[in-house]
């Protein structure tokens, strides 16, 4: 396979100052082959790899890195947009300018999705005043979604931990909580002591370092009590491996990196309690069975739907998804992303998706065939998930998750089987109302921003917002 690195030798070489021929030189190769792998005109050797390794200290893994699927997803997703309907380019133009200039394609899409957080929370900075700068700043949440998409949902250095994290073999998963406790003991001194509702009011976990103990709540079922206590473990015992993965993500918002730092936590308890191979070969084989892999493993549903989506280690990937979870008044409470399907980012998703059905039917799978704007086609499957409830005046808080793939994989996932293969019907959707440009959608709650056409006065259309 070729392995093409222009622009990353090309900052490699500007970031040690040297000229072309000064990095000829040091790599032992003739100037005009550094030009020609600058521009992609050639691909790179095993050789000069090797060299970049020996002279600037540079892993021919991380140099050789081919970002451009995940790039150019979110490329296309960006470029979806309608502001720029007449004037988008096809996809060799955008392969060319990942390949040609990374660094202002990178610019475009930080630009974009600024311009996406300015345009969905204009009406409230009208009210903010001195708030609005504020307000205009990339969410926790969103900056979060925005490192694991850089990565492709998938961390090696975590994984190669969770693989160690047991010494021999795991235990069998009715054994898991009390292994864990013993390992938290032996290993860290840290003791676990589950307390009563009403001595942890409003508090699911929390970890005490001055006492060494960490405080579960009854209310926690029992594989979310599994999964809190690996999540501790990890903060404790990766706190080397997380501040590395914090380092390089270039966050510094402080509520961000305390966002991600858990998240990454997640991702290793999630790792360490459904091995990867393992995971993948159970998923494969039973056509993502969510609810067998959640039984097989001993995890949530939730909890399952999430790991699949970090499945994207090279030669062992899994179908991409995306995850979304919803509450009832249908806001995006978490999201991730292995597709170019484009995530509501700032509010609610789109009402046509069957996600927000499945409040009304508690714990069903609802499948749906699903079409974007740009006419890319997925297919979506959601269902409701429970949280834990404290008392009985909190009954019912359940969310929503919903997972998707591009239909090209719908084939390997079972719950597709009841629509009839990719000719069953199609649910025309879009992001989200703001920059939907589906005029006469009956489900629409704004007007579009990318919708120019006034309104006349004298015709009424499905909704108050077209005529």
């Amino acid at each position: 396979m070729k392995t093409f690195i222009g622009p990353r030798l090309r900052r490699l070489r500007v970031d040690h100052g040297q000229t072309q021929a000064q990095m000829a030189k040091a790599l032992g190769i003739s100037t005009s082959y550094v030009n020609l792998l600058e521009k992609n005109e050639r691909s790179v050797s095993v050789p000069v790899l090797l060299k970049l390794f020996d002279i600037y200290g540079v892993d021919w893994r991380d140099i050789a890195e081919d970002d451009e699927t995940a790039h150019l997803a979110d490329l296309r997703a960006a470029l979806a947009d309608p502001i720029f309907d007449g004037d988008r380019p096809d996809l060799p133009q955008m392969r060319a300018a990942l390949t040609h200039a990374p660094d202002l394609a990178a610019c475009f899409l930080r630009l974009h999705r600024s311009y996406l957080a300015a345009t969905d929370q204009l009406m409230s900075v009208a009210e903010a005043g001195e708030g609005a700068a504020v307000l205009l700043r990339d969410s926790p949440e969103a900056t979060v979604h925005n490192v694991f998409r850089k990565n492709r949902n998938h961390f090696p250095a975590l994984e190669a931990a969770a693989e160690d994290f047991w010494d021999g073999p795991p235990p069998a998963t009715d054994d898991v909580y009390a292994a864990l406790k013993k390992r938290l003991m032996d290993r860290l001194g840290v003791r676990v002591q589950l307390m009563t509702v009403a001595d942890m009011p409003g508090t699911l976990r929390e970890y005490d370092e001055r006492r060494r103990l960490i405080l579960l709540s009854e209310a926690l079922d029992h594989p979310n009590r599994v999964f809190q206590l690996v999540h501790v473990a990890g903060l404790i015992e990766q706190r080397g491996v997380i501040d590395d993965l914090l380092s390089q993500s270039g966050l510094d918002d402080p509520h961000g990196r305390a966002r991600c730092r858990v998240e990454l936590a997640n991702y290793f308890a999630a790792a360490v309690l459904m091995p990867y191979g393992a995971f993948l070969s159970e998923a494969l084989a039973s056509k993502y069975d969510f609810d067998h892999l959640a039984t097989r493993f001993g995890v949530s549903f939730e909890q399952a739907c999430h790991r699949a989506t970090t499945l994207q280690r090279r030669g062992a990937q899994g179908v991409p998804f995306f995850f979304l979870r919803l509450d009832k008044a249908g806001n995006v409470t978490k999201r991730f992303n292995s597709t170019d399907f484009h995530l509501a980012e700032h509010g609610g998703a789109c009402p046509r998706l069957d996600v927000h059905s499945s409040f009304r039917t508690p714990g069903r799978i609802l499948p749906q065939l699903v079409e974007m704007p740009d006419q890319s086609r997925f297919f979506v499957f959601a269902r409701t998930v429970d949280r834990p409830s404290f008392a009985r005046h909190m009954q019912d808080v359940r969310l929503a998750v919903a997972m998707g793939c591009a239909v090209e994989h719908m084939g390997a996932v079972g719950y597709a089987e009841t629509l009839g293969g990719a000719e069953a019907p199609v649910t025309e959707i879009g992001i989200n109302c703001r920059i939907c440009p589906r005029a006469n959608c009956d489900q629409r709650a704004h007007h579009a921003i990318v919708l120019s056409e006034p309104l006349d006065e004298r015709r009424r259309g499905a909704t108050r917002y077209a005529s």
